[in-house]
């Protein structure tokens, strides 16, 4: 295996890109979720990945081989995300532009005007390994939306040490040396990170944990809450909701916390005579739907992307996306009439 690396290493420094691919590409999956989970924006995330690999094909004469391949692309793309994070070129939040609706007063303003959703079709492969022995987190925890969401709290340099030790489980020693930082620096950031991470989600832990992927329970409440949306049944829908409920609409800055604000903002959705139609879909490893406005010649537009958090049999959360995502889960923009 060392023969081959260093085969296809030199040929790589001598200009081959397909040398390069193959040492590249079974890390591309992982550093694309890695620059994600450092930026909470898809689109940011493409970006640094593809920096990511024209630094490592520039800078390839540069690697001395005292770490791995993996590592030394990690170090790579981490750099690569805080110049991303100092550029401060992240979308604005937006004024409300639902027309023909007043939403009620929203509970508060959210800061994370960027997140947006990560297609779970591109986790596949994404850790091709185990996690190291010091990983913290699940892998599907740590893709959640509100785990991600809790990480863009915090300042850069905790972000990417409480990422490549409690997430990825990367010794203390090659964090540090991925940093150009020391050993004592990065366990005294990642406890300000774990604090920092507390402090911001403190229900990140859910009371009860979500239902298995593609289990029968999951499966059984999707199909409740696609009944009750596209029927507009209010009641139906209540009795999805946990009672602290939450909803936010990235790039929109309106959140609403707790059943009733949450009951009253969907009443308004529906009470102006809006109808959908849901298209099921799955991002950051929950159950999420295309959502499609029925309209008055029969074609249903794209107006969105709902992705679900799920707490027991309820629903505790959920995020709407703007439409212009549709096309990354491989949804339409509209749909014929039926």
């Amino acid at each position: 295996m060392e023969l081959v690396r260093a085969d296809l290493i030199s040929r790589a420094r001598a200009g081959d890109g397909e040398a390069f691919r193959a040492l590249t590409e079974p890390h591309r999956r992982e550093l694309h979720v890695h620059c994600y989970r450092m930026l909470g924006s898809f689109q940011d995330a493409e970006d640094a990945l593809q920096e990511t690999l024209l630094d490592a094909w520039r800078g390839l004469g540069g690697f001395d081989g005292r770490a791995s391949i993996r590592t030394w692309l990690y170090r790579i793309a981490t750099n690569r995300c805080f110049s991303t994070l100092r550029s401060a070129a992240r979308r604005p939040a937006k004024a409300w532009d639902i027309p023909g609706i007043e939403p009620p007063e929203p509970t508060r303003l959210g800061e994370i005007a960027w997140l947006e959703p990560f297609p779970d079709a591109l986790l596949e492969g994404a850790q091709p390994g185990p996690l190291g022995p010091e990983a913290r987190y699940e892998r599907t925890e740590s893709v959640s939306l509100a785990f991600v969401t809790a990480l863009q709290a915090l300042p850069p340099r905790q972000l990417a040490v409480l990422i490549l030790r409690d997430v990825l489980g990367f010794p203390a020693n090659e964090v540090a040396a991925m940093l150009d930082t020391t050993v004592e620096s990065v366990k005294s950031a990642l406890k300000r990170a774990r604090t920092g991470l507390r402090r911001s989600r403190p229900a990140l832990t859910a009371p009860e944990p979500p239902p298995a992927a593609g289990s029968p329970a999951e499966n059984t409440l999707v199909a409740h809450f696609v009944r009750a949306w596209e029927t507009a049944d209010i009641d139906a829908l209540v009795a999805l909701l946990t009672d602290d409920v939450f909803v936010s609409m990235p790039p929109l800055p309106f959140e609403y916390e707790g059943r009733d604000v949450v009951v009253r903002f969907c009443a308004g959705m529906f009470g102006a005579g809006r109808r959908f139609d849901l298209v099921p879909a799955r991002a950051n490893g929950q159950p999420a739907f295309g959502v499609y406005l029925r309209g008055s010649n029969g074609v249903r537009h794209g107006t969105g992307l709902f992705v679900l958090t799920l707490a027991g049999d309820r629903i505790s959360a959920m995020t709407r996306f703007e439409n212009s995502v549709l096309p990354w889960f491989g949804l339409p923009r509209s749909l014929p009439s039926r």
